[in-house]
């Protein structure tokens, strides 16, 4: 269980081929501090740690994590969002979020506006997952408040802080970003008979 709220960013050193997998090394502020077999969150996806190195930790993507996210486009030198699970009794300072993504979306625009950042999504819906206004979502495993959230598009407001410490500055028009929607959304839609 993760809040959304980005420790810290990593670096992709290395990423090796291994079957149908894929193993990403990340060195980042955070990785000697990672214990073998720990869930990290990395662009929003819980993946388990591995390996760990000289300031670096290696998580393993299967198949089927990478044709769902947006691990699978990783290059050398892409910076990831980190997050580690968690401490019950903690303040969960973002909302509730699992680390499993829905579906990845496109930017469709990113904005400057006096000094913070509008940033529109756009997602399939035929997955049928929905955004309400000033609802929760989560891009790239950040904790996020959505706005003129209409049937498959949404707006993010980003302040100066997200900016500089998330992968977020990254992300331009064009760019795939992971997405998990709100847990207690997709809860209260399978109840009122809504697939998803």
């Amino acid at each position: 269980m993760f809040t959304g709220i980005i420790e810290a960013t990593g670096k992709v050193v290395e990423l090796r081929k291994d079957a149908g997998n894929l193993n990403i090394i990340v060195s980042s502020l955070v990785s000697h501090e990672l214990k073998i077999d720990q869930s990290v969150s990395h662009n929003g996806v819980c993946l388990t740690v591995v390996e760990l190195g000289n300031n670096t930790h290696t998580i393993t993507a299967i198949d089927e994590t990478l044709k769902k996210t947006n691990l699978g486009s990783l290059k050398v030198g892409d910076e990831v969002n980190i997050e580690r699970c968690m401490k019950i009794g903690d303040r969960l300072d973002g909302h509730i979020v699992q680390g499993h993504v829905d579906q990845t979306g496109e930017c469709l625009s990113m904005q400057e506006e006096n000094g913070s950042w509008v940033y529109q999504f756009k997602y399939s819906p035929s997955k049928e997952n929905i955004v309400v206004e000033k609802g929760s979502i989560c891009v790239n495993g950040i904790s996020l408040t959505a706005f003129e959230a209409k049937d498959n598009t949404f707006k993010v407001a980003i302040i100066p802080y997200t900016y500089q410490n998330t992968n977020i500055k990254q992300v331009v028009k064009g760019s795939s970003v992971n997405l998990e929607f709100d847990i207690i959304g997709k809860y209260v839609a399978r109840m009122m008979g809504f697939k998803n």
